[in-house]
């Protein structure tokens, strides 16, 4: 059934830098909320303290990651199963195609329970092996296994959210999904300390205090998704249950975008790990500095990730509609705008960058090596922000396998070797950083490649649909 609502969206009518701006203040402040319960946790956890282990904090940042990971991975199945319905379901949207959004937004519902159901069963048996290929420590192990179990048995609230939030950022209610997302997240740290050091009558559980408050902010952003969802997106397709039961050609739909975004952004959880038993052959700190490096640098990367998911379904939306003039302008303002984000980023961590690795209660050393870390990377920044834009036009355009090759450059083929490399020579502490940089650069380069090839395409699909245009006027 057709409708015409699509009309009067607002992502084919309102002027593009504006329209662009609006959608991705939201979902950059969601993104960056996200990465508050991994840096909240990691502060927390620094800080704890006991007289028969000295140097606990820095233990207890190693355990979380160790186990960081496969949250990561949590994240990029639910994230990537949202990108290919956020996509689909913004050219069907475009199209106005009611029945068919309605199809999308059940059956992406039903894929996250699936998904909650493998990482239920690796909570339940896999950890241990998990944790113990990265590290042979006692204390470690102990932590990061009790830690990891408990956000992976009950992060049913984590992977059903995200779809939520996406169903409503394809619609255009981003603010709603932000709303959810920060409630959450204001929930995890006020339970952060009281669950960790026992406030309150709260018993101490130091790092499952940590889970806990983690997953408890997690469900209840997931249950405020689900009120906003039904609420708000009921006049764009039907929400009701019968639209859950799977249907193998919309999942195939689905997965013919999400299955190259869950890769692409698996990878960032396969080069965490690569990364951590690299550096763990140099130290116990270099493994400390890079977690806590990593999760500083999440709230750039996950700023310009947020405007990356704003730029989607806009691109998306205006490309099932045939608007070249929108889509072109849709590229543009997003690409700039996220090259905005990577620099100022790069710029506020060179200027703080004493400030921020000193909240962290860890030792001198570690201290010290998340700071090279960060005047070595930083420059990269800018590197990163044009092909992080590029994956985010690629997968708009539908070209999945595209996007997952630059990522896969970006992420795996230069960083994980060079960084190998780069622990063979002498100063490995300091050289090893610049893998990072040196691998977004090359990944530029293909980047531009791919566009220009898959530039073509696009414009072949969008001059037929304006050549429909002047034949019916």
């Amino acid at each position: 059934m057709k409708t015409t609502e699509n009309v009067s969206n607002k992502m084919g009518s309102v002027p593009m830098n504006r329209l662009v701006f609006t959608m991705g203040v939201p979902m950059i402040l969601s993104m960056v909320l996200q990465a508050f319960y991994n840096i909240v946790d990691s502060y927390f956890v620094s800080c704890m303290t006991d007289p028969a282990v000295p140097n606990l904090g820095d233990y207890a940042v190693n355990a979380l990651t160790l186990a960081f990971p496969i949250q990561m991975l949590i994240v990029a199945i639910g994230v990537g199963t949202g990108v290919g319905t956020n996509a689909l379901l913004s050219r069907n949207l475009g199209e106005g195609n009611r029945e068919k959004s309605s199809r999308i937004s059940g059956n992406s519902i039903f894929l996250s329970c699936c998904t909650y159901a493998v990482f239920l069963l690796f909570g339940l048996l896999g950890v241990g092996v998990y944790i113990r290929s990265q590290t042979s420590d006692a204390l470690v192990i102990e932590l990061a296994s009790s830690y990891l179990r408990i956000c992976s048995v009950l992060s049913f609230g984590c992977v059903v959210y995200m779809i939520y939030e996406k169903l409503l950022q394809a619609t255009g209610c981003t603010m709603l999904a932000t709303i959810a997302q920060m409630s959450g997240v204001v929930v995890n740290i006020i339970l952060d300390p009281i669950m960790i050091f026992g406030w309150f009558g709260c018993p101490a559980m130091g790092v499952d205090g940590a889970a806990y408050a983690t997953v408890i902010g997690q469900f209840v952003s997931l249950m405020l998704g689900f009120l906003f969802h039904t609420a708000a997106n009921r006049k764009y397709f039907d929400t009701s249950l019968r639209y859950l039961a799977p249907q193998r050609s919309i999942i195939q739909e689905i997965y013919k975008i999400g299955i190259p975004a869950i890769i692409m952004q698996a990878l960032m959880s396969f080069m965490t790990y690569g990364v951590n038993i690299v550096l763990g052959s140099l130290s116990t700190a270099a493994v400390t500095a890079y977690g806590i490096y990593y999760k500083i640098q999440q709230f750039v990367f996950f700023a310009a990730f947020g405007m990356n998911n704003a730029m989607i379904p806009i691109i998306s939306y205006n490309f099932g509609r045939r608007d070249k003039m929108r889509v072109d302008s849709g590229i543009r303002y997003g690409m700039l705008y996220t090259l905005v984000i990577l620099g100022a980023g790069a710029v506020a961590l060179q200027v703080f960058a004493h400030q921020l690795i000193g909240i962290f209660a860890v030792s001198e050393e570690a201290r010290q090596l998340c700071i090279y870390a960060i005047r070595i990377i930083t420059p990269g920044y800018l590197f990163a922000g044009a092909n992080i834009a590029f994956q985010g036009i690629l997968q708009a355009f539908g070209c999945g396998v595209q996007s997952l090759l630059l990522s896969l450059i970006r992420l795996i083929v230069v960083a994980l070797p060079l960084a190998w490399l780069l622990t063979r020579l002498p100063n490995a502490e300091l050289l090893v950083w610049s893998a990072f940089p040196i691998a977004e650069g090359a990944a530029l380069v293909c980047a531009l490649v791919l566009m220009r090839r898959v530039g073509r395409r696009v414009a072949a699909f969008l001059a037929s649909g304006a050549e429909q245009t002047a034949a019916m006027e």
